[in-house]
């Protein structure tokens, strides 16, 4: 036989999807890290930590303008503002308002807003000798000095002035400046940056520089630039530096000189639009400039700028800790889920604060950051926690992730290990996956893609590193996808090809089959032979003889069409075609003829049986049918050569299960029905044979004559306790001995347990019957067993053993006595739940005259705990008898 090619074999497939797949991850690398970054989110939403408590946000929002007018406010109003936070005793107020240009028309406003207060303050309307004098000065421009000082004097000697302190010292220093400087509203607003320790934004223009800037920048903003900087991992040479800038927006200088810190506020969006990280430094031409959140941290910490450390390539150290953060200073910001409904951060009001309505004290050594929330004022921007994010909250996380050190890391090593983990991927399409069966290997992917998206969030949850891990998952789906095509299409395409290049072998295969009994597969390699020649269509005609000794008929009849379709007056197939169709149509799979039935299961048509022997399956004769059942029909059959009547329980597994289950379906079927076989009780139903036929799996067992209890657990039709108590015992007996023998039934129910005419005594059948489709899927998403009757452990998929059994004969049990189930519910869901959780309604309650032994049995045995329940059988058995006896009953 001729040797694959390189080229066909599963490694080379695989390793050349890789690096197709690596080239796709660069040419769309956008879309695929939209895709990593949407599993960072969930990693960040999934760290539920709490932001500082040392930081508060002041808004600009819809109430504030609505009440004091549109913005930006006058600068005289917007001191006002900083002056009440300052009173309250704010430690750092980080203002993102951006002073570029002096304020417009802002000496008379000013002097006019500030005089206007000042008239309706307490204390000058309770000096009436002072109040007219003054209040005159004050309207006069050339008197407004005098004025001032007067009333400064009167504040003095008031007896008010301890009450209004605060409130009028502010105010008065507000007047002063104004008086001596001529009223700028620039100027006022300076006056209350230095003592309120407000640190101010500027933005710089990012973009690769050339030659030397046109002229530096201001002192003032120089002043805040980091000149401890650390090149400890040769980040210069490798190019690992912050973000470039060519040109800065800066306040102007009256206010800009009187800000305690300046910082950069530049908003970085991520590659699909979020805000993640914020970039902690940026670098104007050679000098390094902070973010305003990393300038406002330090504030808080009493540091200046000479007291953080920029550590090129590696963090910033800011008070001793190092912040990690990627190659170009970018630190991955903590953005902290909403607490019960509130936002993370406390949110007031600007106008509330400069009303009063809010007390001041609530600012005392914190930070207070205040910026604009309302709509039409600023961008907004979406995070990992919001799909709208204003700046100053933005600010808010970034400042509570530096103080609390909540940032996200990536280590330097993370790369490679990504590296690994893809190139284990890539040995597991090559080597491992085509060695699997198709159920194994998808469970094995599934288990695999799980295992990486729950590592790279449960990381970022627990250790805030951040490994990607997204992109891998997605390749090995693909990769999955690819090798599944691969193998069940491209070589069955090949192999089809190779077939027809070659119909000698094909035909000799073909016989090959017909002689093994294969008869489906010796038709198909027929099929394939070409050209077609009347010794192929006499194979062909004695394949369709095989097939109507077997009692195949459909098949016949499609082997007899084949042959017609090349020469209808072949033999005399056209007879054959006709008494195959007719015979088909009467016994048949899959509905049609007389009376149509589910799952593709045998169809007698009595009218046309009479001229047609009856059907087999197997070596039983087919009587008559018995009863339908989830997945088939039951039969009662004859065995001829010894003439015992048997039930004949049938399955239509192919038409039932997915084809990739279908043979691990026979196998369980098969291997369940010799186990089953190998019980002798006298309360199982015996097991005499196992078989297919007809494309129907089917087992052949004892005929009972009798009916189930399904019928007594109706409240109208109960049987007397005693016999329901002695038949109880009677199954646990059956169960303890089967258990013994290592068989589980799982699907004990009053359905499964037949009651025997002649004797009224029980017998349990399907035994291993409800364990055919464990792990497997049916084409029809068809559950097998009850789930009433379920134990808790069997619900979740647990390996279940005796003690499953014995909860389910519980719930018989109370059903039997009660006529009603210890569980319901509307949905299957819920009855699902109260099964695994709730406790079940007391029998008792129901039936008022049980025995409380018969309840503490019954409770006994429906425990959650299968460690408290009962753990053999022949215990259960044991107490129903002693509770039988002490009623008088035959035990």
């Amino acid at each position: 036989m001729q040797k694959n090619k390189f080229w066909s074999q599963d490694w080379f497939a695989a390793v050349a999807f890789s690096l197709v797949f690596l080239v796709l991850t660069g040419v769309f690398s956008d879309a695929f890290q939209s895709l990593e970054r949407s599993t960072y989110d969930v990693g960040v939403r999934s760290r539920d930590l709490a932001p500082s408590e040392d930081i508060a946000v002041v808004a600009i929002d819809d109430q504030s303008i609505s009440n004091l007018g549109r913005w930006p406010w006058p600068r005289s109003l917007q001191a006002q503002l900083i002056d009440k936070l300052h009173e309250g005793g704010a430690k750092v107020i980080g203002n993102t308002a951006l002073y570029l240009e002096p304020e417009k028309g802002g000496a008379t406003d000013t002097f006019n807003s500030i005089i206007s207060e000042l008239k309706a303050s307490p204390l000058v309307q309770q000096i009436p000798a002072e109040v007219e004098t003054f209040g005159i000065m004050l309207d006069e421009t050339a008197q407004r000095s005098k004025a001032v000082e007067g009333i400064a004097a009167a504040y003095k000697d008031s007896a008010l002035a301890k009450e209004y302190r605060p409130a009028m010292e502010a105010l008065l220093a507000r007047l002063e400046t104004a008086a001596k400087t001529g009223g700028s509203a620039d100027t006022v607003l300076a006056a209350s940056l230095t003592p309120a320790g407000v640190v101010l934004p500027m933005v710089f223009q990012t973009g690769r520089p050339q030659g030397r800037p046109d002229k530096p920048l201001p002192e003032y903003v120089r002043r805040n630039q980091l000149t401890n900087v650390q090149d400890r991992v040769g980040a210069r040479g490798k190019g690992a530096l912050p973000p470039p800038t060519i040109s800065a927006q800066v306040p102007i200088a009256q206010v800009g000189d009187a800000a305690v810190a300046i910082g950069h506020l530049n908003v970085t969006p991520d590659v699909d639009g979020a805000v993640r990280y914020e970039p902690l430094v940026l670098q104007h031409f050679d000098e390094f400039y902070p973010s305003l959140s990393l300038m406002i941290a330090a504030a808080k910490l009493n540091l200046k700028p000479a007291d953080i450390q920029v550590n090129l390539g590696e963090g910033v150290t800011l008070g001793g800790v190092t912040i990690g953060t990627t190659d170009a200073l970018r630190m991955y910001t903590q953005f902290y889920s909403d607490q019960d409904g509130k936002p993370a951060f406390p949110v007031d009001a600007a106008y509330d604060v400069i009303a009063g309505k809010i007390p001041l004290a609530k600012y005392k050594d914190k930070v207070v950051l205040i910026g604009t929330t309302a709509l039409g004022t600023g961008d907004t921007f979406a995070t990992p926690v919001s799909s709208s994010t204003s700046p100053v909250v933005m600010l808010a996380h970034a400042v509570s992730s530096i103080l609390r050190q909540h940032y996200f890391t990536r280590p330097a090593w993370a790369g490679w290990l990504e590296l690994f983990v893809f190139a284990l991927l890539v040995a597991y399409l090559a080597l491992l996956l085509p060695r699997m069966k198709a159920a194994l290997a998808a469970g094995v992917t599934l288990a695999l893609v799980l295992l990486l998206l729950g590592t790279q969030i449960g990381v970022m949850a627990s250790s805030a590193i951040w490994f990607k891990l997204t992109v891998p998952a997605l390749f090995l789906l693909a990769g999955h996808a690819f090798m599944t095509v691969k193998k069940f299409r491209i070589t069955e395409l090949l192999k089809q090809n190779t077939d027809v290049e070659n119909s000698e072998s094909n035909k000799m295969l073909g016989l090959a089959f017909q002689g093994q009994g294969q008869l489906d597969m010796a038709f198909e390699k027929f099929r394939r032979v070409q050209p077609v020649d009347d010794k192929l269509l006499d194979l062909m005609y004695n394949l369709a003889l095989d097939f109507e000794r077997k009692r195949q008929f459909n098949k016949a009849e499609s082997v007899y069409q084949h042959i017609a379709s090349h020469n209808k007056d072949f033999r005399d197939v056209a007879q054959k075609l006709n008494r195959a169709k007719k015979l088909s149509e009467t016994v048949i799979l899959g509905g049609g003829g007389g009376r149509s039935h589910p799952g593709g299961t045998m169809v007698l048509d009595n009218d046309a049986t009479q001229q047609i022997e009856k059907p087999m399956l197997g070596r039983y004769q087919v009587e008559k049918e018995l009863g339908k059942g989830a997945m088939g029909i039951v039969y009662m059959g004859k065995d001829p050569k010894i003439g015992r009547t048997v039930a004949i329980k049938t399955m239509a597994l192919s038409q039932e299960f997915e084809p990739d289950e279908l043979v691990s379906v026979k196998e369980r079927f098969f291997r369940e029905a010799e186990t089953a076989g190998r019980l002798t009780h006298p309360h199982i139903v015996s097991i005499y044979d196992a078989g297919e036929e007809h494309d129907l799996a089917f087992i052949a067992m004892e005929f009972i004559k009798g009916h189930d209890l399904t019928k007594h657990t109706k409240a109208n039709n109960l049987l007397p306790m005693t016999e329901v108590l002695r038949l109880v015992a009677d199954a646990a007996d059956a169960l303890d001995y089967a258990h013994t023998n290592g068989v589980v039934h799982r699907d004990i129910k009053p359905a499964n347990m037949m009651l025997v005419e002649a004797t009224q005594t029980i017998k349990l059948m399907d035994f291993g019957i409800a364990r055919i489709a464990d792990s497997s899927k049916t084409k029809t998403g068809m559950v097998l067993g009850t789930p009433s009757y379920m134990s808790p452990e069997q619900l979740a998929g647990k390996r279940v053993d005796g003690r499953s059994d014995l909860f389910s004969l519980g719930v018989t049990l109370y059903q039997l006595l009660t006529g009603a189930l210890p569980f319901q519910a509307d949905s299957m869901a819920t009855l699902m739940f109260k099964i695994a959780n709730e406790p079940h309604a007391p029998a008792g309650g129901l039936r008022p005259d049980l025995p409380p032994k018969i309840n503490v049995a019954i409770d006994r045995a429906l425990h959650k705990d299968m460690e408290q329940r009962y753990q053999r059988g022949s215990e259960l058995a044991r107490d129903l008898r002693f509770i039988l006896s002490g009623l008088g009953g035959p035990t």
